[in-house]
């Protein structure tokens, strides 16, 4: 199982790294801190996730040289836009306190607004080409919005963050980034951030709950969301687990000595629904999606 993984920019990102969504501002710096002092070397936040001054933080904090940790983030729908975009970039590291952000990718597609998603890409374009961050992105884009993209603009992007566990797959997805040479990464990894409603009414089941998974994980010694992580890994996806919890990042971290039979690859494969539990990436974004990103 390897642990690092090659953009296409040729930048170098662990495979496995910490994610801070839904991490109070209060929590969010000892949990770089913690993560980074353990091995971690990759850290993902957003604008939008309100804690990227704490992240910055945490990474001063751990002692861990700068050029050893990789740091992204997302521009939020609010600050799409050429000039717009150029500015998120400024918010964003003087939040971090880094001059250069390793990551920087769009949060959203707002396929309703994509004259300007288009135009907050090629700003990522400038920023790249300036070398004011070493690789771009995109989180959310289903193939629809990649196509147009790649219509557009002259980057392929680096990799998309897009929700993906057992119970969500998107094999199409991940078939169509291998061909265009863009890196699948996985938020929700193990299906933690948010319950899957799946076919269920309104009942709400937990991956992690799953009888197929936990006896992959008693065969293994392991935990239900090392297993999931393994799975992850083992067919070449990034993945950016979140906890704020000292014992769980320790435990998330440790996964690399799993090696999952193609039998029990195939059994994880098998439990995906083909519907997400997450908002649709094509949603269409209102007044309300747009909020304002404080510029401190």
């Amino acid at each position: 199982m390897t642990t690092t993984l090659t953009l296409n920019s040729g930048v170098t990102l662990p495979a496995l790294g910490l994610g801070v969504f839904q991490s109070s501002p209060e929590e969010t710096a000892a949990a770089v801190e913690t993560a980074l002092r353990g091995g971690y070397r990759h850290i993902d936040t957003a604008a939008a996730y309100g804690n990227e001054r704490q992240v910055g933080e945490g990474l001063r904090v751990s002692s861990v040289p700068r050029d050893e940790v990789v740091i992204e983030t997302k521009v939020w729908a609010t600050d799409f836009g050429y000039d717009e975009t150029l500015h998120a970039f400024d918010k964003s590291s003087r939040k971090l306190g880094l001059e250069q952000i390793d990551i920087l990718i769009l949060h959203q597609q707002a396929w309703n607004l994509f004259d300007r998603t288009i135009a907050a890409y090629k700003a990522l374009e400038t920023l790249l080409a300036d070398g004011r961050v070493r690789a771009i992105g995109v989180s959310n884009f289903d193939e629809r919005a990649l196509d147009r993209l790649f219509d557009e603009t002259d980057v392929v992007p680096a990799l998309n963050q897009v929700e993906l566990h057992p119970y969500h797959s998107q094999p199409a997805l991940q078939a169509f980034h291998r061909e265009h040479g863009i890196l699948t990464q996985a938020w929700s990894p193990i299906g933690g951030i948010t319950f899957y409603p799946g076919p269920w009414g309104d009942e709400r089941r937990s991956v992690l709950e799953d009888p197929a998974l936990g006896g992959i994980a008693e065969a293994h010694g392991k935990s239900p969301a090392q297993i999931a992580l393994a799975w992850h890994l083992q067919q070449g996806r990034q993945v950016i687990p979140k906890s704020t919890n000292p014992g769980r990042i320790a435990q998330n971290f440790d996964v690399f000595d799993i090696t999952l039979s193609d039998a029990e690859l195939a059994t994880i494969d098998g439990l995906d629904t083909g519907s997400p539990s997450g908002p649709a990436p094509a949603r269409d974004f209102d007044k309300k999606s747009l909020f304002p990103i404080p510029e401190d």
